[in-house]
Formats: structure tokens, C-alpha cells, sequence
């Protein structure tokens, strides 16, 4: 008997509205596995919140996986990066920077701030659907995620 597979819940800190919706249709065909559930956000205060679970957000999950873009609107993604992996809470969530930075600086910088995975999104269509599709099924498929405990 299979254990049914639970959705991936991915936050999405992205402040392009083309970007968010190109997102959104790459995580809608999962090839099979159940499609994650996405919450978009598009600045570190609302990531914040929604993390913490409060103003807006006070009934949000704990995602399983954060998807981050460098360049919001009110600060560097670096910012978000930093907080989340200086939180006893959260730092266990993995964070992909997906971004369309391909500066060394950047890369390396979010990578002392431990990020999981350093992604530069594509410009063409395809391989922006492609590439967010791989790292879906990298994440549902190949890794083994971090699970909150169960509450009692």
C-alpha cells in the first residue's frame, strides 16, 4: 500500500506579477505528484509575516520550501535570507534564491548566508517552466524535507 504523497507547500517571495504567474503555471504540472500549494508574497515584510503567521497571515502554514527572488521592492532578498536562517523556527526550511541575478557576489552572498540553492531564472519561457519544474521535483522527489512535529 502507498502512502499518499502530501503537496509540497512552497512560499514564493516574488514581487513580478509575470514572474509569480509563470511560477504558478510551472508548479501547476507536477508529472504525476500531488501539485504543491503555493503562497505568494512580495516583500520581506509579508515573507516575514507569513513565516511568523502574523498580521495577515496569522492562519498560514509552515512552508516546506521557500522560493526567493533577490530583488523585491523594499530590500534585498539577502535580507529575508538572513532572517530566516538566523531563526531557530525556520532555519531548517529549505531556501532556494531564484533570481535573475547571475552576479558572483550574489551567488556567493546568499551562499554565506545559507541558502540551499543559488537558481538563476531564465529568460526564455520553456526554460523558466523547465527549471522550476526540476526544482519541484527535486524537492518532492529526491530530497527529504524537514517536517515540523506534529502538534500535539
Amino acid at each position: 500500500m502507498t502512502t499518499p504523497v502530501e503537496p509540497l507547500s512552497v512560499l514564493v517571495v516574488e514581487d513580478d506579477p509575470g514572474d509569480q504567474m509563470l511560477v504558478q503555471e510551472a508548479f501547476a504540472d507536477p508529472d504525476g505528484d500531488p501539485a504543491p500549494r503555493l503562497f505568494i508574497v512580495e516583500d520581506e515584510q509579508e515573507a516575514l509575516d507569513f513565516l511568523h503567521r502574523r498580521g495577515a497571515h496569522t492562519d498560514a502554514c509552515r512552508p516546506d520550501l521557500v522560493l526567493l527572488d533577490l530583488n523585491l521592492p523594499k530590500c534585498n532578498g539577502r535580507a529575508v535570507l538572513e532572517q530566516i536562517k538566523s531563526d531557530a523556527d525556520l532555519r531548517s526550511i529549505p531556501v532556494v534564491v531564484f533570481t535573475t541575478s547571475a552576479n558572483v557576489d550574489d551567488v556567493t552572498g546568499t551562499y554565506l548566508l545559507h541558502a540551499n540553492a543559488y537558481v538563476t531564472k531564465p529568460v526564455d519561457f520553456d526554460d523558466f517552466t523547465s527549471t522550476v519544474q526540476r526544482i519541484n521535483t527535486f524537492f518532492t522527489r529526491t530530497a527529504r524535507l524537514p517536517r515540523p512535529p506534529a502538534a500535539a
